[in-house]
């Protein structure tokens, strides 16, 4: 697969844009997110389907020539993503998402009209990814089929509201009817090796939306899915590891490395016991910083 200009570290915010707002649109290389999304399910009305499509190779094309990822989430294949693909693909998108995927099958149909489409246009094969959209419970329950049907597959995106509502769960500011599903959702992807993007906090309340973000990240997650351009700002932050937080894990991984070059098994550092997964840890935030800064990992 070709890489694309920006890393899997450096993919934090991911902003959903109405798919039929020209104006919008090409104004939003300018909000700070880190991958933007052409958006041709909910957030295109039917009746503007046709007109989001004919406008998708121009915008692209804008997103393309900026520090930005270009996305589109299209519609299932069988329920119109056919006619959305085809016609977003002449824009070159970095990646595609499919919204309510619950089957392998799904994306291997993807991966078909996709690759037929690069050929097509002449865009290098494999060069599109592709990001399924887990938005039910019986998605989320075959997470590990869904992320191994195609190569393409880099990370897997979970919805908060359209999930609330198949699970019949009560939604608040809070959250806390989701937490489950988050969990089990960030941990399903770990285990397969793709990136985990957490769903939308859809209210504006700000004290919520840091909860929300700090609860993300406390648990694992690097990624992040943003309804509202006013909330990614808030995402890049919290979701970037602090100038402190570097220090402390170079002091962590710089201790620990001369406690092995004096065959010690760990160090105490400051109270904290330093062993293995310490170490690890402290090693994957480094590199973490180092794909959002664009330099080099140490070690």
């Amino acid at each position: 697969m070709i890489k694309t200009k920006r890393s899997i570290e450096a993919r934090r915010s991911w902003l959903f844009l109405p798919g039929a707002e020209c104006d919008v649109l090409a104004a939003a290389p300018g909000c700070g997110a880190d991958v933007l999304i052409q958006e041709l399910e909910d957030f295109t009305p039917p009746e503007r389907r046709p007109e989001a499509r004919s406008m998708s190779p121009r915008i692209l094309a804008g997103w393309n020539a900026s520090p930005c990822l270009s996305a589109v989430r299209i519609n299932p294949l069988e329920d119109g993503g056919l006619e959305d693909l085809e016609a977003v693909m002449q824009g070159r998108p970095a990646i595609v998402m499919m919204a309510m995927v619950t089957s392998a099958g799904q994306v291997r149909g993807l991966e078909n009209a996709v690759g037929r489409l690069e050929r097509q246009i002449g865009i290098p094969e494999g060069a599109t990814e592709i990001v399924p959209n887990i938005e039910t419970a019986r998605g989320l329950t075959r997470i590990a089929d869904i992320a191994a049907a195609s190569r393409r597959v880099s990370a897997l995106l979970l919805a908060a509201e359209d999930m609330a509502a198949d699970l019949g769960a009560e939604r608040t500011p809070e959250g806390h009817e989701l937490a489950y599903v988050r969990s089990r959702f960030l941990v399903e992807c770990v285990a397969a090796g793709v990136l985990a993007i957490d769903c939308p906090y859809t209210y504006a309340d700000p004290r919520h939306l840091h909860d929300d973000i700090r609860f993300a990240r406390r648990i694992g997650y690097k990624a992040k899915s943003v309804v509202n351009r006013d909330q990614v700002g808030t995402v890049n932050d919290l979701l970037t590891p602090s100038a402190d937080e570097v220090a402390r894990a170079r002091t962590l991984v710089e201790a620990f490395e001369a406690a092995r070059a004096k065959g010690l098994d760990r160090v105490d550092v400051e109270g904290l016991m330093v062993e293995v997964p310490t170490y690890r840890s402290a090693k994957r935030l480094l590199a973490r910083h180092a794909g959002l800064s664009g330099q080099d990992a140490p070690g």
